[in-house]
Protein backbone atom coordinates (compact mmCIF):
# COMPACT_ATOMS: atom_id res chain seq x y z
CA UNK A 1 0.00 0.00 0.00
CA UNK A 2 1.62 3.56 -0.99
CA UNK A 3 2.15 6.30 1.43
CA UNK A 4 -0.17 8.71 2.36
CA UNK A 5 0.36 12.54 2.30
CA UNK A 6 -0.33 12.64 6.05
CA UNK A 7 2.37 10.19 6.64
CA UNK A 8 4.66 11.82 4.24
CA UNK A 9 3.73 14.82 6.37
CA UNK A 10 5.05 13.00 9.62
CA UNK A 11 7.97 10.99 8.18
CA UNK A 12 9.30 14.21 6.91
CA UNK A 13 8.82 16.47 9.66
CA UNK A 14 6.31 18.87 7.86
CA UNK A 15 3.01 20.35 8.29
CA UNK A 16 0.04 18.59 6.14
CA UNK A 17 -0.22 21.55 4.86
CA UNK A 18 3.15 22.05 3.76
CA UNK A 19 3.15 18.72 2.05
CA UNK A 20 -0.04 19.22 0.17
CA UNK A 21 1.32 22.46 -1.51
CA UNK A 22 4.29 20.90 -2.60
CA UNK A 23 2.94 18.13 -3.92
CA UNK A 24 0.04 19.93 -5.65
CA UNK A 25 2.54 22.17 -6.65
CA UNK A 26 1.21 25.18 -5.22
CA UNK A 27 2.71 28.41 -3.91
CA UNK A 28 3.42 28.67 -0.39
CA UNK A 29 6.48 26.77 0.19
CA UNK A 30 10.24 26.78 -0.41
CA UNK A 31 11.51 25.55 -4.20
CA UNK A 32 13.85 23.20 -1.45
CA UNK A 33 10.79 21.80 0.71
CA UNK A 34 9.28 21.18 -2.88
CA UNK A 35 11.66 18.86 -3.64
CA UNK A 36 12.21 17.51 -0.86
CA UNK A 37 8.56 16.41 -0.38
CA UNK A 38 8.46 15.43 -4.31
CA UNK A 39 12.03 13.45 -3.80
CA UNK A 40 10.60 11.51 -0.51
CA UNK A 41 6.98 10.24 -2.38
CA UNK A 42 8.67 9.25 -5.15
CA UNK A 43 11.07 7.10 -2.88
CA UNK A 44 8.05 6.05 -0.73
CA UNK A 45 5.37 5.23 -3.71
CA UNK A 46 3.15 7.83 -3.37
CA UNK A 47 0.34 7.14 -5.45
CA UNK A 48 1.17 10.92 -7.60
CA UNK A 49 -2.38 9.52 -10.16
CA UNK A 50 -5.21 10.29 -7.27
CA UNK A 51 -3.44 14.07 -7.23
CA UNK A 52 -3.35 14.41 -10.91
CA UNK A 53 -6.75 12.11 -11.53
CA UNK A 54 -8.71 14.42 -9.23
CA UNK A 55 -7.76 17.82 -9.70
CA UNK A 56 -5.54 18.35 -13.18
CA UNK A 57 -4.34 21.49 -13.87
CA UNK A 58 -6.74 24.37 -12.98
CA UNK A 59 -6.13 28.37 -12.91
CA UNK A 60 -3.74 30.34 -15.85
CA UNK A 61 -0.12 30.93 -16.90
CA UNK A 62 0.57 34.36 -16.36
CA UNK A 63 2.92 35.61 -19.02
CA UNK A 64 4.85 38.86 -17.75
CA UNK A 65 6.55 41.34 -20.62
CA UNK A 66 9.04 42.91 -17.97
CA UNK A 67 10.05 46.65 -19.23
CA UNK A 68 13.15 48.44 -17.54
CA UNK A 69 13.58 51.48 -20.20
CA UNK A 70 11.50 50.34 -22.75
CA UNK A 71 14.51 50.49 -24.85
CA UNK A 72 13.93 47.07 -26.74
CA UNK A 73 10.06 45.61 -25.95
CA UNK A 74 8.86 48.85 -27.82
CA UNK A 75 9.36 46.52 -30.69
CA UNK A 76 5.71 44.59 -30.16
CA UNK A 77 5.42 42.22 -33.33
CA UNK A 78 8.55 40.39 -31.75
CA UNK A 79 6.92 39.63 -28.59
CA UNK A 80 3.23 39.31 -30.06
CA UNK A 81 5.05 36.32 -31.49
CA UNK A 82 6.49 35.13 -28.36
CA UNK A 83 2.86 35.73 -26.62
CA UNK A 84 1.11 33.39 -29.50
CA UNK A 85 3.38 30.94 -29.07
CA UNK A 86 2.58 30.23 -25.73
CA UNK A 87 -1.18 30.85 -26.02
CA UNK A 88 -1.82 28.10 -28.64
CA UNK A 89 0.48 25.73 -26.62
CA UNK A 90 -1.38 26.50 -23.16
CA UNK A 91 -4.74 25.92 -25.14
CA UNK A 92 -3.84 22.93 -26.17
CA UNK A 93 -3.53 21.79 -22.41
CA UNK A 94 -6.78 23.41 -21.66
CA UNK A 95 -5.13 26.08 -19.60
CA UNK A 96 -5.51 29.94 -19.78
CA UNK A 97 -3.37 32.54 -20.34
CA UNK A 98 -3.14 35.86 -18.85
CA UNK A 99 -0.72 38.75 -19.96
CA UNK A 100 0.69 41.28 -17.53
CA UNK A 101 2.94 44.79 -19.24
CA UNK A 102 5.37 45.45 -16.67
CA UNK A 103 7.02 48.70 -16.72
CA UNK A 104 9.65 48.97 -14.27
CA UNK A 105 9.52 52.89 -14.25
CA UNK A 106 5.83 53.45 -12.98
CA UNK A 107 4.76 49.87 -12.35
CA UNK A 108 4.83 48.40 -8.63
CA UNK A 109 6.69 45.56 -8.51
CA UNK A 110 4.53 44.60 -5.46
CA UNK A 111 1.21 45.39 -6.56
CA UNK A 112 2.35 42.72 -9.41
CA UNK A 113 3.14 40.23 -6.79
CA UNK A 114 -0.21 40.76 -4.96
CA UNK A 115 -1.86 39.86 -8.18
CA UNK A 116 -0.05 36.81 -8.90
CA UNK A 117 -0.79 35.50 -5.37
CA UNK A 118 -4.61 36.30 -5.22
CA UNK A 119 -5.27 35.27 -9.07
CA UNK A 120 -5.17 31.84 -10.49
CA UNK A 121 -1.43 31.81 -11.49
CA UNK A 122 -0.21 28.42 -11.46
CA UNK A 123 2.89 29.17 -13.30
CA UNK A 124 4.71 32.42 -14.55
CA UNK A 125 6.73 33.06 -18.28
CA UNK A 126 8.76 35.83 -17.28
CA UNK A 127 9.72 37.59 -20.49
CA UNK A 128 12.67 39.23 -18.97
CA UNK A 129 14.88 40.51 -22.21
CA UNK A 130 15.61 43.59 -20.17
CA UNK A 131 15.55 41.88 -16.77
CA UNK A 132 18.37 41.96 -13.92
CA UNK A 133 18.98 39.02 -11.86
CA UNK A 134 17.95 40.89 -8.55
CA UNK A 135 14.61 41.45 -9.91
CA UNK A 136 14.56 37.78 -11.83
CA UNK A 137 15.70 36.38 -7.55
CA UNK A 138 12.74 38.30 -6.51
CA UNK A 139 10.22 36.49 -9.10
CA UNK A 140 11.51 33.09 -8.34
CA UNK A 141 10.93 33.91 -3.89
CA UNK A 142 7.24 33.94 -4.49
CA UNK A 143 7.95 30.07 -5.30
CA UNK A 144 6.00 29.72 -8.31
CA UNK A 145 6.90 27.47 -11.05
CA UNK A 146 8.62 30.03 -13.43
CA UNK A 147 10.48 29.69 -16.97
CA UNK A 148 12.44 33.00 -17.77
CA UNK A 149 12.33 34.13 -21.48
CA UNK A 150 14.49 35.64 -23.65
CA UNK A 151 17.82 35.92 -21.15
CA UNK A 152 19.82 33.39 -19.23
CA UNK A 153 21.71 33.83 -15.78
CA UNK A 154 24.36 31.65 -14.51
CA UNK A 155 24.08 32.04 -11.35
CA UNK A 156 20.46 31.71 -11.13
CA UNK A 157 18.43 27.59 -10.28
CA UNK A 158 15.67 28.73 -12.73
CA UNK A 159 14.45 27.60 -16.10
CA UNK A 160 15.20 29.39 -19.22
CA UNK A 161 14.16 29.88 -23.02
CA UNK A 162 15.93 31.75 -24.97
CA UNK A 163 17.52 32.59 -28.54
CA UNK A 164 20.89 30.72 -29.55
CA UNK A 165 22.44 34.29 -29.57
CA UNK A 166 25.87 33.74 -30.28
CA UNK A 167 25.40 30.85 -32.63
CA UNK A 168 22.95 33.79 -34.77
CA UNK A 169 26.20 35.96 -34.52
CA UNK A 170 28.85 33.58 -35.36
CA UNK A 171 27.04 32.56 -38.66
CA UNK A 172 26.65 36.28 -39.83
CA UNK A 173 29.69 37.31 -38.71
CA UNK A 174 31.26 33.82 -40.80
CA UNK A 175 29.09 34.38 -43.26
CA UNK A 176 30.11 38.18 -43.97
CA UNK A 177 34.08 37.29 -43.97
CA UNK A 178 33.40 34.38 -46.77
CA UNK A 179 31.88 36.57 -49.02
CA UNK A 180 34.18 40.05 -48.72
CA UNK A 181 37.40 38.49 -47.75
CA UNK A 182 37.57 41.48 -45.02
CA UNK A 183 36.88 41.73 -41.26
CA UNK A 184 33.55 42.48 -40.78
CA UNK A 185 32.76 45.63 -38.52
CA UNK A 186 30.30 45.27 -35.16
CA UNK A 187 26.82 48.06 -35.15
CA UNK A 188 26.93 47.29 -31.69
CA UNK A 189 23.59 48.31 -29.18
CA UNK A 190 24.05 51.08 -27.04
CA UNK A 191 21.84 49.58 -24.59
CA UNK A 192 23.08 46.43 -22.64
CA UNK A 193 21.20 43.28 -22.39
CA UNK A 194 21.70 39.65 -21.96
CA UNK A 195 20.98 38.96 -25.95
CA UNK A 196 23.31 41.26 -27.39
CA UNK A 197 26.05 40.20 -25.20
CA UNK A 198 25.50 36.59 -26.21
CA UNK A 199 25.64 37.85 -29.89
CA UNK A 200 29.06 40.09 -29.01
CA UNK A 201 30.59 36.99 -28.01
CA UNK A 202 29.77 35.29 -31.44
CA UNK A 203 31.02 37.97 -33.53
CA UNK A 204 34.46 38.01 -32.09
CA UNK A 205 34.59 34.26 -31.56
CA UNK A 206 34.09 34.35 -36.01
CA UNK A 207 37.04 36.75 -35.81
CA UNK A 208 39.29 34.86 -34.25
CA UNK A 209 38.97 31.76 -35.26
CA UNK A 210 39.70 33.57 -38.97
CA UNK A 211 42.86 34.18 -37.86
CA UNK A 212 41.50 38.40 -37.78
CA UNK A 213 42.46 40.43 -34.53
CA UNK A 214 39.22 41.64 -32.19
CA UNK A 215 41.51 44.84 -31.40
CA UNK A 216 41.02 46.11 -35.32
CA UNK A 217 37.62 45.55 -35.26
CA UNK A 218 35.44 48.69 -36.08
CA UNK A 219 32.68 48.82 -33.34
CA UNK A 220 30.15 51.47 -33.70
CA UNK A 221 27.76 51.72 -30.69
CA UNK A 222 24.31 52.82 -31.87
CA UNK A 223 20.92 53.32 -30.04
CA UNK A 224 18.23 50.00 -30.53
CA UNK A 225 15.55 52.16 -31.80
CA UNK A 226 15.50 52.95 -36.02
CA UNK A 227 15.69 57.00 -35.59
CA UNK A 228 18.23 56.89 -32.98
CA UNK A 229 20.47 54.49 -34.77
CA UNK A 230 20.32 56.76 -37.41
CA UNK A 231 21.27 59.73 -35.97
CA UNK A 232 24.34 58.12 -34.16
CA UNK A 233 25.12 57.15 -37.31
CA UNK A 234 24.67 60.17 -39.19
CA UNK A 235 27.29 61.59 -36.69
CA UNK A 236 30.14 58.91 -36.65
CA UNK A 237 29.73 59.68 -40.68
CA UNK A 238 30.02 63.50 -39.74
CA UNK A 239 33.11 62.92 -37.62
CA UNK A 240 35.31 61.06 -40.25
CA UNK A 241 35.89 57.90 -38.74
CA UNK A 242 37.23 54.99 -40.31
CA UNK A 243 33.99 52.33 -41.88
CA UNK A 244 34.39 48.65 -42.39
CA UNK A 245 33.49 47.09 -45.79
CA UNK A 246 30.83 45.14 -43.96
CA UNK A 247 28.87 44.97 -40.58
CA UNK A 248 27.03 42.63 -38.29
CA UNK A 249 24.59 44.34 -36.54
CA UNK A 250 22.99 43.14 -32.79
CA UNK A 251 19.07 43.19 -34.53
CA UNK A 252 17.04 44.49 -37.47
CA UNK A 253 16.86 47.91 -36.33
CA UNK A 254 20.21 48.85 -35.54
CA UNK A 255 21.13 48.00 -39.11
CA UNK A 256 17.89 49.71 -40.99
CA UNK A 257 19.00 52.82 -38.64
CA UNK A 258 22.72 52.49 -39.96
CA UNK A 259 21.44 52.02 -43.52
CA UNK A 260 19.63 54.54 -43.75
CA UNK A 261 22.11 57.24 -42.49
CA UNK A 262 24.72 54.97 -45.05
CA UNK A 263 22.45 56.15 -47.96
CA UNK A 264 21.61 59.45 -46.78
CA UNK A 265 25.63 60.23 -47.48
CA UNK A 266 25.41 58.77 -50.47
CA UNK A 267 26.91 54.91 -49.64
CA UNK A 268 25.28 52.01 -51.56
CA UNK A 269 24.60 48.95 -49.87
CA UNK A 270 25.64 46.63 -50.52
CA UNK A 271 28.06 47.56 -53.33
CA UNK A 272 30.02 49.79 -50.88
CA UNK A 273 28.84 48.66 -47.13
CA UNK A 274 27.04 45.19 -46.60
CA UNK A 275 25.37 44.57 -43.82
CA UNK A 276 23.61 41.98 -41.74
CA UNK A 277 21.26 42.11 -38.98
CA UNK A 278 19.59 40.42 -36.49
CA UNK A 279 15.96 39.34 -35.82
CA UNK A 280 14.13 39.15 -38.85
CA UNK A 281 11.47 42.15 -38.71
CA UNK A 282 9.01 42.62 -41.10
CA UNK A 283 10.57 46.18 -41.94
CA UNK A 284 13.68 44.09 -43.18
CA UNK A 285 11.66 42.66 -45.95
CA UNK A 286 10.53 46.39 -47.53
CA UNK A 287 13.63 48.76 -46.58
CA UNK A 288 15.94 49.17 -49.74
CA UNK A 289 17.73 47.14 -49.98
CA UNK A 290 15.93 44.08 -48.18
CA UNK A 291 17.74 43.10 -45.24
CA UNK A 292 19.73 39.94 -45.37
CA UNK A 293 19.01 38.71 -41.00
CA UNK A 294 19.45 36.36 -38.55
CA UNK A 295 15.74 34.31 -38.30
CA UNK A 296 14.77 33.79 -34.81
CA UNK A 297 11.36 31.31 -34.41
CA UNK A 298 9.78 33.07 -32.20
CA UNK A 299 6.37 31.08 -32.19
CA UNK A 300 8.39 28.37 -31.76
CA UNK A 301 10.28 29.44 -28.32
CA UNK A 302 7.00 30.96 -26.94
CA UNK A 303 5.45 27.20 -27.26
CA UNK A 304 8.75 25.40 -26.24
CA UNK A 305 8.61 27.82 -23.14
CA UNK A 306 4.70 26.55 -22.27
CA UNK A 307 5.40 23.41 -22.94
CA UNK A 308 8.27 23.22 -20.76
CA UNK A 309 6.38 24.82 -18.15
CA UNK A 310 3.19 22.44 -18.28
CA UNK A 311 5.47 19.44 -18.42
CA UNK A 312 6.59 20.29 -14.85
CA UNK A 313 3.31 21.52 -14.19
CA UNK A 314 1.85 17.57 -14.80
CA UNK A 315 4.91 16.09 -13.24
CA UNK A 316 5.62 17.84 -10.19
CA UNK A 317 9.21 17.02 -10.49
CA UNK A 318 11.50 20.15 -11.01
CA UNK A 319 14.95 20.09 -12.99
CA UNK A 320 16.30 23.82 -13.91
CA UNK A 321 17.20 24.11 -17.50
CA UNK A 322 18.48 26.01 -20.10
CA UNK A 323 17.22 25.65 -24.03
CA UNK A 324 18.58 27.76 -26.35
CA UNK A 325 16.98 28.08 -30.37
CA UNK A 326 19.52 28.13 -33.02
CA UNK A 327 18.53 30.28 -35.80
CA UNK A 328 19.23 30.83 -39.50
CA UNK A 329 20.03 33.21 -42.21
CA UNK A 330 17.44 34.72 -44.28
CA UNK A 331 19.43 36.13 -47.24
CA UNK A 332 18.26 39.18 -48.91
CA UNK A 333 20.11 42.36 -51.13
CA UNK A 334 21.72 44.21 -48.06
CA UNK A 335 25.01 41.65 -48.42
CA UNK A 336 25.50 41.04 -52.09
CA UNK A 337 28.14 42.11 -53.66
Amino acid sequence: MSITAKELAKKLGLSATAVSMALNNKPGVSTDTRQLVIKAAEEAGYDFSRIRNSNGISGSIYVIFYKTHNAILSYTPIFDELYQGVKEECKKNNIGTRLIQFYEKTDSLELCFSELRGGDCIGIILVGTEITKEVCEKFLELNIPLTLLDTYFDSLDCNSVLINNSQGAYLATEYLISITGTQPGYLQSSYPIYNFAARQEGYFKAIKENGMSKSRSIIHRLAPSIEDAMGDMLEILEDGTELARCYFADNDIIAIGAMKALKLRGYKIPEDIAIIGFDNISEGRVVEPSLTTMDVPRLFIGQTAAKQLIEQLKTRIYHSYKIEVSTKMIKRLSHCL
